[in-house]
């Protein structure tokens, strides 16, 4: 589910970066999000 919504929110990051609409920094923020879910999912999955 986490992987999921990184994914998700990844991709819409590059969606934002290629076609040059960015609505503020909105975007990089979900960027940040994304990274830190996963960074999180993995540091509780060696932690498990």
């Amino acid at each position: 589910m986490l992987w999921t919504i990184a994914v998700v929110l990844i991709i819409l990051w590059v969606l934002g970066l290629v076609s040059s609409y960015t609505m503020g920094g909105l975007i990089h923020v979900l960027l940040v999000i994304a990274v830190v879910v996963v960074l999180l999912n993995i540091i509780q999955g060696r932690r498990g």
